[in-house]
């Protein structure tokens, strides 16, 4: 019978069994041999013994991480920590491992960022690199539920665009043919034309691309983005979706994987109650009684949103930016234009997604790209979706890695993706 480590502990005792995968260790004894063999699930011991396991010549040449193949039988009477191994019949290699490896998979010294980044492939063969990914499957499968509960359809836009999304030059060209085109930056314009469609709710997970020449732990050239827009909705409506599909992606790892947080060295919980909200204009009052220079119209430095931060526990928003550190696509505040009907999710003091009501008018929204610098001839498709009855709409995205960096406390957002692409790689 062909099964995982993990399902060892469901075998009757001296059942024969067949294991596939990793040879971590091997002891060789005089008159015995201990292999410590891994898979997917966990790891488990194996004895063997001359003259009663077929391939035990060959166990003096196996190097670690060979693929192996293992029949024996199960015992309980054993002293492994695990309370159970296999009395081997048969080993096979399966797939010699060179030697040495590059990157130690159970070594006690810790590999630098980039070496492991550069042997990705034997990096996530340790459990809690792959914990990582295996915990942010289930968050996102907690929001992709709550939001197909909510009635959100799920949508699939282009990666290749012909115009700027967010404006800048914060790009990737793309030679298309004959043109000039672009790696999109986020979704946006194509989930607006959706509303405008009639679809009401729509939500995409997918790559977005920024050309932004930051070397700092907390940002990627490429990442996972999961995005949403309502039709009839404003910026109120958007943040409550965001702190419900947050709370539901917690919700469901900790209902469904408990095994996964126990593994973890910090505690996660659903959040309580609603998220906090402050304005702009609250923070900087807050910051001036503390001393600090904060001015109208300017993004808060890291140590100022440690100020603003250090009356939350957790998660919480920031409401009401201004008009002019926004896209062109933001809804300015009816009465209060200098300010919009925007927001940033904050944990502490690191920013996760922003988010906002966007223009309909667009008589609005042509003045707002011309603000921006922007020609409107260069968004006519996008435009037009707005020129034949578009509804108020709201919504926003989130990266996925900075999500998972700040859940699992990690040091760098490049853990939190399986291949980074930042400024200097571009490989594995």
């Amino acid at each position: 019978m062909q099964v995982n480590v993990s399902g060892l502990k469901d075998i009757k005792e001296g059942e024969e069994v067949v294991l596939n995968g990793w040879l971590q260790e091997i002891r060789i004894l005089k008159n015995i041999s201990f292999i410590v063999l891994r898979d997917h699930t966990g790891t488990i011991q194996i004895t063997s013994k001359p003259g009663l396991t077929t391939g035990y010549d060959v166990l003096s040449q196996m190097t670690r991480e060979t693929v192996i193949s293992v029949s024996g039988n199960l015992t309980r009477k054993t002293q492994s920590k695990s309370g159970v191994e296999v009395i081997a019949k048969s080993i096979e290699v399966l797939n010699a491992s060179k030697s040495p490896l590059p990157l130690g998979i159970i070594d006690p010294v810790s590999a630098d960022i980039e070496t492991r980044l550069t042997n990705r492939f034997l990096d996530l063969r340790k459990p809690e690199v792959a914990m990582i990914f295996r915990i942010e499957s289930e968050l996102l499968w907690g929001m992709r539920q709550f939001f197909h509960d909510s009635d959100f359809v799920e949508v699939h836009t282009p990666k290749i665009v012909a115009a700027a999304t967010e404006g800048g030059a914060d790009l990737f060209p793309v030679q298309y043919f004959e043109k000039q085109a672009y790696l999109n930056q986020s979704p946006q314009l194509y989930k607006e034309m959706l509303i405008s469609a009639g679809l009401n709710r729509v939500f995409e997970v997918g790559p977005a691309f920024r050309a932004e020449k930051h070397n700092t732990p907390r940002h990627l050239n490429e990442f996972t983005s999961i995005d949403i827009e309502m039709g009839f909705a404003d910026h109120n409506d958007a943040m409550l979706m965001l702190q419900e599909g947050i709370k539901s992606g917690i919700r469901h790892l900790i209902a469904h994987r408990q095994e996964y947080i126990a593994s973890l060295s910090q505690r996660i919980d659903v959040p309580e109650g609603d998220f906090p909200k402050i304005t702009y204009r609250d923070c900087i009052t807050k910051l001036e009684s503390q001393g600090e220079i904060a001015k109208f119209g300017e993004d808060f430095t890291p140590e100022q949103l440690k100020i603003i931060g250090g009356e939350f526990q957790g998660f919480y928003f920031i409401t009401e930016w201004p008009s002019s550190l926004r896209a062109f696509y933001t809804h300015p505040k009816p009465g209060d234009e200098k300010v919009s009907n925007s927001f940033d999710l904050q944990y502490r003091e690191f920013e996760i997604t922003s988010g906002a009501q966007r223009v309909h008018d667009p008589a609005m929204l042509e003045e707002r790209l011309r603000s921006k610098n922007l020609n409107p001839e260069d968004f006519s498709f996008y435009l037009n979706a707005f020129r034949y009855g578009m509804p108020p709409h709201a919504g926003w995205g989130l990266g996925l890695e900075r999500l998972s960096l700040i859940m699992l406390n990690l040091q760098n957002i490049r853990e939190a993706i399986l291949f980074p692409r930042d400024r200097t790689r571009i490989t594995p």
